[in-house]
């Protein structure tokens, strides 16, 4: 592992680039947002509020409603308009000299940090340690470090000790926890810790419950620094339709539901793996637990290009940093979906290596 500030990498590129002008002509396995959603009774809840859209939001019951999911009081939680728009807050809110961000990991948060003005350390996690994270390669001045559990795109699920390690007085721990919902029980989650100095958990419903044109997230923090953030938001930042979905999707049978998806998601994840194992030119990040896996690939960004032409799309790797065009991640699928997918992979490696 090492730090430093700088690289050529697209922060700003993300995985619904791979499809925009696609026509829906490919498979996508680029985009981390579960397939067939939003379920039935989703569709009908943002439906019903529509009618509702004449007056101001009211993000009260919301905000309620995913306090009590975690057993907290309400002054520790902020509804945003996706994970995205916290990330923004957090670094135009919150005072940070030293913002360190754990890399290979979403490019969001440091984007923003660098359009607030601040100059961003790196940490990479490398491979050879299975892009895993040793808290004591955090230097001590760091004082906003910025990590994903589960990480995107590496799919490593850190254990929750090791991040709570990160923690020190005077440092905002900031754990982006998006794709968290997509491991069962959420194992090592720091949702409903309150005894962690400076910790802020940012969590998404637009990945598990493919709400991701919607826009819903929330931040759970200190009293105080959800005020701070408050500040910094937008009047009426989260839309009715929005609202609705938030409360819906921390009701207990819809915990469940997200539960059931999270092991469905778990098996489908193993027949992946299995299936790229067989490819002796393909190396896995074999300590996925996430909805997606993370490969490197010879000529990584020809069979990208080749998987294209054979009706796929999977996300390229080079604009994380740490990550170089070998490197790409791909979506779990259900069974079928996958099974086509290693046909087109054998494919496509056959085009480029043979």
């Amino acid at each position: 592992m090492h730090t430093h500030t700088d690289g050529p990498h697209d922060l700003r590129h993300h995985g619904d680039a791979e499809i925009r002008d696609s026509g829906g002509l490919l498979t996508d396995l680029a985009v981390n947002v579960r397939a067939g959603t939003p379920p039935d009774w989703l569709h009908e809840c943002v439906a019903r509020s529509l009618r509702s859209l004449a007056a101001y939001p009211d993000g009260r019951p919301a905000r309620a409603a995913v306090a009590d999911r975690h057993g907290l009081p309400t002054d520790r939680v902020l509804l945003t308009a996706g994970a995205a728009e916290a990330f923004v807050l957090l670094a135009r809110a919150l005072p940070a000299r030293h913002p360190l961000v754990v890399h290979p990991q979403f490019t969001e948060p440091e984007a923003a940090l660098r359009d607030a003005g601040h100059t961003v350390d790196r940490l990479l996690l490398r491979e050879e340690h299975g892009f895993r994270l040793d808290p004591d390669a955090v230097p001590e001045e760091a004082d906003l470090v910025v990590i994903g559990n589960p990480t995107n795109p590496t799919s490593v699920l850190h254990p929750a000790d090791a991040v709570a390690a990160l923690a020190r007085p005077g440092r905002t721990l900031v754990v982006d926890e998006a794709f968290m919902d997509a491991v069962p029980d959420e194992s090592e989650t720091l949702a409903d810790r309150t005894d962690i100095p400076g910790l802020v958990v940012l969590r998404s419903l637009t990945k598990t419950w493919g709400l991701a044109g919607l826009r819903i997230g929330y931040a759970l923090a200190a009293p105080e620094t959800i005020a701070a953030l408050e500040r910094a938001q937008p009047l009426w930042p989260v839309s009715t339709p929005a609202l609705a979905a938030a409360e819906a999707c921390v009701t207990p049978a819809a915990l469940k539901e997200a539960d059931q998806a999270a092991r469905r998601i778990a098996v489908e994840r193993a027949h992946l793996l299995a299936g790229l194992a067989e490819f002796e030119e393909v190396r896995v990040v074999s300590a996925a637990e996430a909805s997606f896996v993370l490969v490197h690939v010879h000529q990584g960004d020809l069979v990208r290009e080749r998987l294209r032409l054979l009706g796929f799309a999977v996300r390229r790797g080079d604009t994380f940093p740490g990550l170089g065009p070998g490197w790409l991640r791909i979506a779990v699928r259900d069974r079928v979906t996958t099974n086509r997918f290693l046909q087109a992979l054998d494919q496509a490696l056959a085009m480029v290596c043979g």
